[in-house]
């Protein structure tokens, strides 16, 4: 895949629906019975890129200070969604000593994962990093992954809802009505191609996590260091 014509695609069409005030509002956020529960394997950014991130979180929460933001500890990359978040999943279905397995086997002969965050772009309903990685180190992972779980029985639901091929980090979702939709896609252009930084990621982790990844609500399962 072009990961920047994706990102470009998907924000050209993402900041018209904004515009013109058909985005779409998470209202499940402020839900505090959301049982909506799965695991996850991800990848989160170095504190220097993270600080470079407030300066684009600081501009919009000027503009939107109701809406959502990602906090540090939250902001992250996700490598796959092992079992994807649906209502009543909990950690006493699964065994995880398998799951951990099955992920150590697919991190054999892997070579260090860089990504680079360079701009950002839109959906319906959030505001994301554009993430690119330096080689395929992260494209291999995820199809090892892939490769590995269906050869178990183990419950997953690895690209049920879709094939992911991306490395983005969503920092910012639409939890109320926009004060200024065309003011906040103004301050999203500045940043469309600012450059936030490099990493490498010093290790992976498997945590049990609601939809929006809150530190608050997720189990740390294991850490796999690359």
């Amino acid at each position: 895949m072009n990961l920047k014509k994706h990102y470009d695609q998907l924000y050209q069409e993402s900041s018209k629906v904004i515009l013109s005030n058909n985005y779409a509002i998470d209202y499940e956020i402020k839900n505090e019975q959301d049982s909506r529960f799965g695991i996850t394997l991800l990848l989160r950014p170095d504190e220097k890129t993270k600080s470079a991130v407030h300066l684009f979180l600081n501009e919009l929460q000027k503009i939107e200070p109701n809406q959502y933001y990602y906090p540090d500890s939250d902001i992250h990359i996700t490598i796959m969604s092992i079992i994807s978040c649906y209502n009543g999943f909990t950690l006493d279905k699964i065994n995880v000593e398998e799951y951990i397995s099955i992920i150590q086997k697919s991190l054999i002969d892997l070579n260090e994962i860089k990504i680079r965050f360079q701009g950002v772009t839109a959906s319906a309903s959030a505001l994301m990093l554009q993430g690119f990685p330096a080689d395929e180190s992260l494209n291999i992972l995820r199809n090892n992954l892939r490769g590995n779980f269906k050869k178990t029985n183990l419950e997953q639901s690895i690209d049920s809802r879709y094939a992911i091929s991306t490395a983005h980090a969503t920092v910012m979702r639409f939890q109320e009505k926009l004060q200024n939709p065309t003011k906040l896609i103004e301050t999203t252009e500045k940043f469309r191609s600012f450059d936030f930084g490099e990493f490498r990621a010093e290790n992976l982790e498997l945590v049990f996590n609601d939809w929006y990844q809150r530190t608050e609500k997720t189990i740390h399962l294991k850490n796999f260091s690359l």
